[in-house]
């Protein structure tokens, strides 16, 4: 038996109680006997049980503060001795592998030496790394993070 073999109508009839013994859902139409249930206008929440405590109050919250903000993706000054003498930006970095894409915050920390000149255009570096740059010839300069082209605006350029 495969998925698309199953013989299943899309649209079952509704079921429709109270007309009658004969109907099969008759008298109390599958309501039970008595009780806050069977009665009309019933409006209880999913989380009622019966007047007890209910599980949802129960169970201690999720206390604390998550952030929704992504944090910036991290590359070491050592790195990028790769780029002798280059414009280094997001889209070089993740050509080269260093971040996983190009369109989130990067910040350069210092780890290791710095020995090559390289001009950094990204988001963010720390002052050591942008001391250790200044030093070996380099410039590092603060640039906003790139924002993927949508696919309306390729679409648009296409034509």
């Amino acid at each position: 038996m495969k998925y698309n073999e199953l013989n299943v109508t899309a649209n079952k009839n509704k079921k429709r109680v109270g007309r009658g013994i004969s109907a099969g859902q008759g008298k109390t139409a599958g309501r039970g006997t008595k009780g806050q249930g069977a009665r009309t206008g019933k409006k209880l929440g999913a989380t009622f049980m019966g007047g007890q405590r209910t599980l949802v109050r129960a169970v201690p919250k999720a206390r604390g503060f998550k952030s929704i903000r992504t944090p910036a993706q991290v590359v070491y000054l050592d790195h990028l001795n790769a780029f002798k003498g280059k414009t280094v930006d997001n889209f070089t970095l993740f050509e080269a592998g260093y971040i996983a894409t190009p369109f989130h915050t990067v910040k350069v920390i210092t780890r290791g030496e710095l020995s090559e000149k390289v001009n950094l255009h990204v988001a963010k570096a720390s002052e050591s790394a942008v001391a250790a740059i200044e030093k070996a010839g380099g410039a590092f300069v603060k640039t906003p993070v790139p924002l993927p082209k949508s696919t309306k605006e390729a679409e648009a350029s296409d034509k």
